[in-house]
């Protein structure tokens, strides 16, 4: 750690605690939109960034040097432990990940392994353990959650529909639960794996949940999310959620034993509160806002502040990820407009 004192703002807002300022970190801030991560990249792939510790510590803490962010987030992708369970899995440029060996029949879930992070992912591990000497914020971690990854896994790679990871699921619903319990298994194992190595939260991705209703996500998959996280919570770190298109399932996830739900721009905090979600939130400037001119981003910004004050418990973040061509400055002025903004308001 740095001598500056450790800023804790993100952990004490996750337990609901009073802050110095409303803490900010942004999904997807290491890396795409920094000039030195693109230098990187016409060097190294993501494979080699993530399989070389000091490389990947020095993506993961460039953003929080740069923007003042309040917590950091582990470089790396959802699909990084699936190799160690069977799947063949490449991650295209322009396309994303992409599944040599896509899911089709039950047999196929039959043959998927069980995970051993210290032996099959220790980059992962030793990353971890190189951060928490270099970080003075909170350093998170994270994984895909079971859905989200047996989407990829059934469809081959990216949807816009998810018309074959549905039909599996409704037609071979014995088969989709044992593949909910073995995805269920290794999220547990890979995830507690780095909180032992020392990752301070957690945050799980379910990013394309938002594809089921309410209905089918409590009996296809709220069971095995509701192990997760009463297993993963024995670590006393916070846990959060996120995922696009879901506020119909907010509900479902204020049951979980987690800390923090993360919203996209599509519901506000207000409506979430109102619909009685009692957890921290975080969230939830809609990504393409961005793009704007500097005072239309204050304008958008300051409301999503005062309705994230109303309650201690509130994390500033994106509704979704930094993507490509957003400029690193604009991110620095606005986490120093958010510390500043929140700050006077005495919390």
């Amino acid at each position: 750690m740095g001598e500056e004192a450790f800023n804790d703002n993100f952990l004490r807002a996750a337990y609901g605690q009073n802050t110095d300022h409303i803490p900010v970190w942004y999904m997807r801030q290491a890396g795409r939109s920094q000039p030195e991560y693109r230098k990187l990249k016409e060097k190294y792939s993501l494979f080699d960034i993530t399989h070389d510790p000091e490389l990947c510590a020095y993506v993961t803490k460039l953003p929080v040097d740069q923007y003042d962010n309040d917590a950091a987030i582990l470089y790396k992708d959802i699909m990084t432990p699936l190799p160690s369970i069977g799947v063949d899995v490449d991650i295209k440029p322009g396309v994303g990940p992409v599944i040599n060996n896509p899911i089709t029949q039950p047999k196929d879930v039959e043959k998927l392994g069980n995970i051993d992070p210290e032996k099959e992912v220790p980059y992962v591990l030793d990353t971890i353990k190189l951060l928490r000497e270099q970080l003075n914020v909170p350093l998170i971690s994270f994984s895909g959650a079971p859905f989200t990854l047996a989407s990829y896994m059934i469809e081959g790679g990216p949807s816009k529909n998810y018309h074959k990871t549905k039909a599996f699921m409704y037609s071979k619903p014995n088969a989709w639960f044992a593949l909910m319990d073995k995805l269920g298994d290794m999220t547990i194992r890979y995830v507690s794996s780095q909180i032992k190595a020392g990752a301070q939260a957690i945050q799980i991705f379910d990013s394309w949940v938002g594809a089921l209703n309410a209905e089918d996500y409590r009996f296809y998959v709220k069971p095995v999310m509701k192990r997760i996280f009463e297993t993963i919570q024995k670590e006393e770190v916070p846990l959060s959620m996120f995922g696009v298109g879901a506020g119909h399932l907010l509900q479902d996830w204020n049951d979980f034993s987690l800390q923090i739900i993360g919203l996209d721009w599509r519901t506000s905090i207000s409506e979430a509160r109102q619909i009685g979600v009692t957890k921290s939130l975080q969230g939830n400037l809609d990504p393409s806002i961005l793009l704007a001119p500097w005072d239309v981003i204050e304008n958008k910004v300051k409301p999503i502040l005062d309705a994230g004050m109303q309650e201690k418990g509130f994390v500033f973040n994106l509704g979704h990820g930094v993507f490509p061509e957003v400029d690193p400055d604009t991110l620095k002025r606005l986490t120093a407009f958010v510390h500043e903004y929140t700050n006077k308001i005495g919390r």
